[in-house]
């Protein structure tokens, strides 16, 4: 309180102030996410047709008039069987293409804070008189 003398008259100077709420933000880390790939193993079972060879040998009975002609006749022929084999061939392939980024959202947060706010307060006694005289200050004077 600014008190000035000027003759016999007194003149004294009050501030009435305000709180404002000055809000401001910064970042906090709050968590952190690990991600890695894992390989699973999983048992398949498939059935799988496989062609064979066979070598089928088939008797006829032909009444043979010369029964000694049977040797000189014989011949040997080779026949070669064959079969299929399985060959498994394992090659890998996409399923799914996983982007990982990170996406700011916006949500609002409502904060309850209380302020102060100084009012003028008079009080009288005896016969004194008080006029209330309202001017405004601009923002930059004190």
């Amino acid at each position: 309180m600014d008190i000035k003398r000027n003759d016999d008259e007194i003149i004294a100077k009050l501030q009435l102030k305000e709180e404002h709420l000055s809000i401001s933000k910064k970042w906090m880390e709050v968590g952190e996410v690990d991600i890695h790939k894992e390989s699973v193993t999983i048992e398949k079972t498939i059935t799988v047709p496989i062609v064979q060879e066979q070598l089928v040998i088939e008797k006829k009975d032909l009444h043979s008039r010369d029964s000694n002609s049977k040797d000189e006749n014989l011949e040997i022929i080779r026949i070669p069987l064959k079969e299929e084999r399985i060959e498994i061939v394992k090659h890998p392939t996409v399923l799914q293409e996983v982007e990982v980024y990170k996406k700011k959202f916006l949500e609002s947060q409502f904060i309850e804070e209380t302020i102060k706010k100084e009012k003028l307060n008079i009080s009288t006694s005896g016969k004194a008189v008080v006029k209330e005289i309202k001017t405004s200050i601009s923002q930059g004077e004190s």
